[in-house]
């Protein structure tokens, strides 16, 4: 749900977790979080949305200030993207790939054996 859920109250969002009667396996009723419940992965898919801030440098110049507070116009020169787009998917799913690798890490899920033991 994303950006959309900042407009909802926290009731209209919860993600509780049930029992499938068919499977007896437990899940969430609902998937608002995107997966991630307080930095943990609730064993549903985990799914998010990215924005991207415009890019800041421009071919044009700009205004700046140095270290003593004086105003100075910077001139960029150079070749200058006008779109992060080409790369965005690129950026998102590494960035992805190494926090959820990290967090694997980090759980102690150091070798190849233990996370196999675990069926991941």
């Amino acid at each position: 749900d994303g950006f959309s859920i900042v407009s909802k109250r926290g009731s209209e969002v919860m993600d509780t977790f049930i029992r499938n009667q068919t499977t007896n396996q437990i899940h969430t009723s609902s998937n608002h979080s995107g997966g991630i419940q307080g930095g943990i992965s609730n064993g549903e898919q985990i799914s998010f949305r990215v924005a991207f801030k415009p890019i800041a440098t421009l071919q044009r110049s700009l205004p700046t200030m140095t270290e003593e507070g004086k105003v100075q116009i910077l001139h960029p020169g150079g070749r200058h993207d006008t779109c992060v787009l080409p790369r965005a998917a690129i950026i998102v799913e590494s960035m992805a790939a190494w926090v959820i690798a990290d967090h694997v890490l980090w759980s102690g899920l150091d070798t190849i054996e233990k996370i196999k033991k675990t069926n991941l």
